[in-house]
């Protein structure tokens, strides 16, 4: 879960590979480095801590060269320190490795490299990688790499220099993503897209056990056998200000306040009319497959997962098709079966979710169709699937996921209607009314942000509190969950997504003054029993926040404090009721001073188990 940032042209390596850095740094940020070749040498500044270490440390103790790598790393392998940041070095001290991913023969590695005289300076698995390739290299640090790759096992995306080869930048990956930029006299390799968009629109994106050797003139792409590999350009599809905070204090921020243009990004082209079908391109399964679909297993982490059970209930409930909601990383634990006509969607922002990755392979292995649900295009898990349906978010850059949790919703919505109009199974009006409350959600979703000065008055009453329960029932439910996510992410509170059916079963013995109660109580089936609910935690004097309905009379005279949402249909709701928690959850971080863009322990993409 690291950015890796590559350079190789005529402008100064270093300055480019920390702007790229800064693009990464949500990928991690508990230490950064970069190392150059200048005049036949090799040259390395790292610090432990955020890039504006590393940045102060460049201004007392400078580094240029034409040639260089830089690495900002989320620690999963020893402790952050300054041994233990990249990038690692050579015994001899001439070349230097970056790396993304998790080798699992390390250990083994490293006892036969000490064996052989290396000497370790990190408690790293990386650092084998430095001492591996230096041990394989006969003049040809591309052979050599390649030599190293069929040793490694695990997951790797790699950026290697040699003082030898001034005029050379390789990169080279295994079930960790990476690309290539494409410049003019000058070219690039990194985790992300985002991270060298300011330079370049267009990239190849690399696919497992290949590599790219790269000059300042030029890209040649091979195979781990040497065999030449052709990778069509792919051009960036968002200007390179997305990846800029546009005036916002926080990304987070920002991308909240995105929503609304995103979510008409997402339907255009998709649902333009009540009367007409939806059209999701690249979904790739027939009316006759559709049909034929016996359950639906919904796959995801983190928030995804939250999205992806959104998805299992409208399924099920309204497209009609048995379906469940799996967290990715227990789903092989339990050895899951997998009956004909099943299908498996994959939810990831990034499409490069490792647990995600490895719950697509178990489900494909076992027979089920496999679509994808992504933000990132031609990422790993979008290139496994049979089918993928984009989400066009385009680049979220905080940690907290917020416009790509609701544009997720958001797919999943037009997903289920799509299948119960092929199916049959709900009645053309029914079908019509749904399709109109889609429609309707990028205006909701601004309505929702118009009224932030009053979330913000909400969220100044509770910022010094330490606990909250966050309830919903039915579709509400993982609206709950994804809140209480959101407050603990950023703000370190400790928060709790229940269902309120729940409550009475073991909860509600937390209930006093110092917790607060987030209840999600919009208008549909189980509004009454959520009406209920707070009047149970009411009784026992503990603070409630209710977000209620438009023109709801009854809920301010029960609750402490409400939030409002439009009117909208209840199996709709989960993609505006959600805005409102977002900025809650923001505005409480803000009055905390908390770093919401990077908030601790954390990093955006998980690409480790």
């Amino acid at each position: 879960m690291c950015g890796i940032v590559g350079y190789i042209g005529d402008k100064d390596a270093p300055l480019i590979c920390l702007q790229g850095l800064r693009r990464l740094e949500y990928r991690g940020y508990d230490s950064a480095g970069i190392s150059v070749v200048v005049d036949g040498l090799l040259d390395t500044r790292k610090v432990v801590g955020k890039l504006d270490n590393l940045e102060a440390l460049l201004q007392t103790e400078p580094l240029h060269g034409p040639v260089g790598i830089g690495h900002t790393r989320w620690a999963t392998h020893g402790k952050p320190s300054v041994d233990n940041s990249h990038p690692h070095l050579s015994c001899a001290g001439d070349l230097a490795v970056v790396h993304n991913g998790i080798i699992e023969n390390y250990s083994e590695l490293r006892e036969q490299l000490r064996g052989e005289g290396h000497e370790f300076r990190s408690q790293t698995d990386t650092e084998v990688i430095a001492h591996l390739i230096e041990k394989l290299y006969q003049g040809n640090l591309g052979d050599a790499v390649r030599a190293a790759c069929h040793e490694l096992r695990g997951s790797f995306a790699l950026g290697v220099i040699h003082q030898s080869h001034p005029d050379l930048l390789i990169g080279a990956r295994r079930f960790s993503p990476l690309v290539v930029g494409i410049g003019k006299g000058e070219n690039f390799i990194a985790s992300d897209m985002g991270a060298i968009r300011k330079w370049t629109d267009q990239v190849y994106v690399i696919g497992d056990d290949e590599m790219g050797e790269i000059t300042s003139q030029g890209i040649e792409l091979f195979d781990l056998e040497k065999q030449p590999v052709h990778r069509e350009i792919f051009n960036i599809p968002w200007p390179a200000e997305a990846a800029e905070k546009g005036g916002h204090k926080h990304f987070m921020h920002k991308e909240i306040h995105e929503q609304p243009a995103a979510m008409r990004e997402c339907l255009l082209g998709r649902l333009s009319s009540p009367d007409k079908p939806i059209v999701l391109e690249g979904l790739n399964m027939t009316d006759d497959d559709i049909r034929g679909l016996k359950k639906v297993i919904f796959a995801a982490c983190g928030t995804a997962y939250h999205a992806g059970l959104v998805g299992s209930f409208l399924m099920e409930n309204f497209a009609r098709i048995p379906s469940e909601g799996d967290l990715a990383a227990e789903l092989r634990a339990r050895n899951p079966v997998v009956l004909e006509g099943t299908l498996a969607i994959l939810v990831s922002q990034s499409g490069e979710t490792a647990d995600t990755l490895v719950a697509l392979r178990e489900l494909k292995e076992k027979g089920a169709r496999v679509v994808s649900v992504i933000n990132v295009v031609d990422s790993s898990i979008a290139r496994e699937s049979d089918g993928v349906v984009y989400i066009q978010a385009g680049p979220e850059i905080g940690v907290a996921s917020t416009k790509a949790y609701t544009l997720q919703v958001l797919t999943l919505q037009m997903l289920a209607c799509h299948f119960a109009e092929v199916r049959g199974v709900q009645p053309p009006e029914v079908l019509r009314d749904m399709k109109i409350g889609i429609m309707n959600v990028p205006e909701q979703a601004a309505e929702c942000l118009a009224r932030e000065d009053d979330v913000k008055a909400v969220a100044a009453k509770y910022y010094q509190l330490h606990n909250a329960l966050y309830l919903g029932r039915g579709i509400s439910l993982p609206t709950a969950m994804e809140g209480a996510l959101k407050l603990k992410e950023i703000s370190y509170i400790h928060a709790e997504g229940y269902s309120a059916g729940e409550m009475k079963h073991g909860p509600i013995a937390l209930v006093e003054p110092a917790l607060f109660t987030v209840a999600v109580a919009v208008q549909g089936d189980v509004y009454e029993k959520m009406v209920g609910n707070i009047q149970e935690i009411k009784a026992r004097e503990g603070p409630v926040i209710a977000l209620a309905t438009d023109g709801d009379e009854y809920i301010p005279g029960e609750a402490d404090d409400v939030m409002w949402v439009p009117a909208c249909p209840e199996l709709i709701s989960a993609a505006t009721a959600q805005i409102p928690l977002q900025l809650f959850a923001y505005h409480v971080a803000d009055m905390k001073g908390c770093h919401i863009d990077q908030p601790r322990n954390l990093a955006k993409t998980v690409t480790v188990e």
